[in-house]
């Protein structure tokens, strides 16, 4: 990370003692040393424009759009000249669980040999961060719309499930299950900040309709 300047790590429930005891490059300390602990993905992105992920596919039945690294970092540097961009890496054995995925817009993965996907960590995000900063030069066109941050679109997302629940829309499934296909879908529709009120003022609305037996 500090070769590249990106110094704004954030980790989720990391292995204290290893986490703690690292000892980084010439330089990089600061790093580590500043890093920001979690207990929830979604907490650690919780001021975030953009979510995205790393996979590397393989067997897993993906419910995102998943772009190539070189067809990603244009996208991920208009994010960063105008927003909060949070890549998100999973742990070495296991990857980002479906969970963790929930809370992502879309992902991304690094080209690889079909018969080796697999990653070091930290080759990993070695190779991202190095896409992201080498033509950063190019990154001047800033959009005008600002993006829905990662908070609004969860308080979105909880309405909807109160609204959906009272209106007795959900089946017998589990409300892990359909939370998670909630999330997905609200950061596909890439909702811009304004957006994301009106449809916060029209969710509550309808929950409050809802819990009155729509008397005013």
């Amino acid at each position: 990370m500090s070769n590249f300047g990106f110094l704004h790590l954030r980790v989720v429930n990391p292995y204290e003692p290893s986490f703690r005891e690292a000892r980084s490059a010439v330089g990089a300390l600061p790093v580590l040393q500043n890093a920001e602990q979690f207990t929830s993905v979604g907490d650690a992105v919780a001021d975030c424009t953009l979510v995205v992920g790393t996979t590397s596919v393989g067997r897993r039945d993906i419910q995102h759009p998943v772009r190539r690294l070189e067809q990603a970092s244009p996208l991920l540097r208009r994010c960063m000249a105008s927003g909060s961009l949070a890549l998100l890496f999973g742990s070495e054995k296991v990857g980002l669980s479906n969970e963790d995925l929930s809370h992502c817009h879309w992902l991304l993965r690094i080209p690889t040999r079909q018969q080796h996907r697999s990653l070091n960590l930290a080759q990993a995000v070695a190779i991202c961060l190095y896409e992201l900063c080498r033509s950063a030069k190019n990154a001047a066109s800033v959009p005008k719309t600002v993006v829905a941050g990662a908070s609004e679109l969860e308080r979105i997302g909880a309405l909807l499930v109160e609204a959906l629940a009272a209106s007795d829309y959900f089946p017998s499934r589990s409300p892990t299950h359909r939370e998670e296909k909630l999330r997905r879908l609200i950061h596909r529709l890439n909702l811009s900040r304004s957006d994301a009120q009106i449809w916060l003022g029209m969710l509550r609305k309808i929950v409050w309709k809802l819990e009155h037996g729509g008397k005013p």
